[in-house]
């Protein structure tokens, strides 16, 4: 399993081209990382690799997340949030944790906000809206994201 992350690179490189990556570039006013890759490929892949984890313990497919996270590429951070929501009918109130440091390190423009926060934290919030401890209160907290929020 440590090598499927290798093997997603090496499919966006091959899907990548120079044209998608300079439109992609024209959403941002910040500078991003993308390797060029259409959103409609990137689903294909994220659910190609998936069914190879699929079976893999939820702190197993989060490691993996974090892994994808830490790259800071548009498409890696897509298939992250794809897989993490994934789990959703698992999320218990611990798992906002990590979440919430995923928020902090790599949440960095509007579109990785769009994807994480309108699926994964949506749906945490959904079934946790009671927890003092749960994402409104700790989000709402984060003066530097809330120009995403």
């Amino acid at each position: 399993m440590s090598d499927i992350i290798d093997r997603i690179v090496d499919a966006l490189k091959e899907n990548a081209d120079e044209t998608t990556k300079r439109n992609s570039q024209r959403f941002f006013k910040e500078d991003i990382k993308s390797h060029g890759v259409k959103a409609a490929s990137v689903r294909k892949l994220s659910k190609r690799y998936h069914r190879e984890i699929k079976a893999h313990s939820k702190e197993e497919i989060f490691g993996l997340c974090e892994r994808l996270w830490k790259s800071g590429h548009l498409e890696e951070c897509a298939i992250a949030c794809e897989w993490a929501y994934c789990f959703h009918r698992n999320y218990e109130p611990e798992d906002f944790k990590i979440f919430g440091l995923w928020i902090d390190r790599y949440v960095s423009n509007w579109a990785s906000c769009d994807m994480f926060c309108n699926h994964t934290i949506g749906t945490f919030i959904e079934m946790y809206p009671n927890s003092k401890d749960g994402p409104v209160p700790t989000i709402a907290g984060r003066e530097e994201r809330r120009q995403f929020l």
